[in-house]
């Protein structure tokens, strides 16, 4: 007689009407740093000082770069589907009279998704860009922390970005999916100092 084959524990995937649901009956906290990936619940890793730098030079970068053409969105969720709601760094969406008051930007219109990363590079490479790339999200910016250089991925087809490159040495970069636009990011990954000696991201 054969041995049975083992197999994996399902795991119990949730809804974004399930999440939101968590958060309001109070079992999410409503300090939670969490975001939902493909119906899971994500522990968002604390904020160190390099990733808070980044942030702050990144939102200046972006509001001035934009103006009124784009609404920029600092750690604030988009709605990919009925099981994702992630929740970068940076999402650069179209521009609404109500600033989305009445419900989270979605991928169409999303413009650009910018994520900063430190201790979460390889999820943010192997998980999240692929889910924005399946959602047809037409640019991704990587700001890698730790090795110092900035990932982009643009042009989605089948699941993927066609157009992917890397550079140690950021200059005025256009914006796909806003001709005309560019962001000096020459002021990003500058050495500061206490960059280097911080590990958490």
């Amino acid at each position: 007689m054969s041995a049975m084959m083992e197999e994996s524990p399902r795991r119990h995937l949730i809804t974004v009407d399930e999440y939101h649901r968590m958060g309001e009956t109070g079992i999410l906290g409503p300090d939670a740093r969490v975001e939902l990936i493909e119906g899971e619940i994500i522990d968002m890793p604390p904020m160190g000082p390099p990733h808070g730098a980044e942030i702050t030079v990144l939102t200046q970068l972006l509001v001035r770069a934009v103006g009124d053409l784009a609404i920029v969105r600092c750690q604030l969720p988009i709605l990919l589907d009925e099981r994702s709601e992630p929740v970068p760094d940076f999402v650069l969406v179209k521009p609404r009279a109500d600033f989305y008051s009445t419900r989270h930007p979605n991928a169409t219109d999303t413009l650009l998704i910018v994520e900063v990363s430190h201790t979460t590079l390889r999820y943010d490479r192997k998980v999240k860009v692929p889910l924005y790339a399946r959602h047809l999200v037409p640019e991704v910016w990587i700001v890698d922390i730790g090795g110092e250089q900035i990932h982009f991925f643009r042009s989605p087809v089948d699941g993927q970005h066609a157009d992917a490159s890397t550079t140690r040495q950021p200059v005025a970069t256009a914006l796909s999916a806003l001709p005309g636009v560019t962001v000096d990011l020459s002021q990003v990954l500058r050495d500061r100092p206490g960059r280097r000696a911080s590990t958490a991201d």
